[in-house]
């Protein structure tokens, strides 16, 4: 792979996420993948409060969808990602040529969207068709929403990594 230039000017890359993550062992990879990233790019993890189980999911995804449709930092974004298990999936080099052609199309601000336990609203779902965004999943199987945050920190450090030339991915 060709090491591509990617430093023109700092693209802040933002993972937007629903409710805390509990665990301090995730806490802790998740702050050891954001200082690496940080190397690379401008990055950090904005938390929302959850909204409280309602009963109905379709009430709820309502909800949660309503906050980061809401959301300044989700409106004054470039470029949307939902994480969702139904989205494109990449190998980790794939994800990383994914990032590149990001960076290279001039993005300010992209921002990677984590929604509540039950996926996404109908709303928000037809809402990134408008703004021309894209669904992304990490793998077919089914992760803990906090497990996710880690897996998706390390896969955007290794991003950097391949870019880069560095050594972290073993093909």
């Amino acid at each position: 792979m060709t090491n591509l230039l990617f430093f023109c000017y700092p693209m802040k890359v933002i993972l937007f996420v629903i409710g805390k993550t509990d665990e301090a062992y995730l806490n802790q990879g998740i702050s050891i993948f954001t200082s690496r990233i940080k190397r690379y790019v401008p990055f950090e993890i904005i938390e929302i409060p959850g909204v409280k189980n309602s009963g109905n999911k379709e009430t709820q995804k309502q909800k949660e969808g309503e906050l980061i449709l809401n959301h300044p930092e989700v409106i004054s974004a470039d470029y949307k990602i939902l994480l969702d298990e139904k989205g494109i999936q990449f190998t980790s080099v794939e994800f990383a040529n994914f990032v590149q052609k990001q960076l290279n199309r001039g993005f300010r601000k992209i921002i990677f969207i984590i929604g509540g336990p039950f996926r996404f609203s109908k709303n928000l779902n037809n809402k990134l068709k408008e703004w021309g965004g894209i669904k992304l999943s990490l793998s077919k199987q089914t992760f803990s929403h906090q497990m996710v945050r880690l897996f998706f920190a390390e896969q955007l450090y290794r991003s950097f990594t391949i870019l880069k030339g560095e050594k972290y991915h073993h093909s």
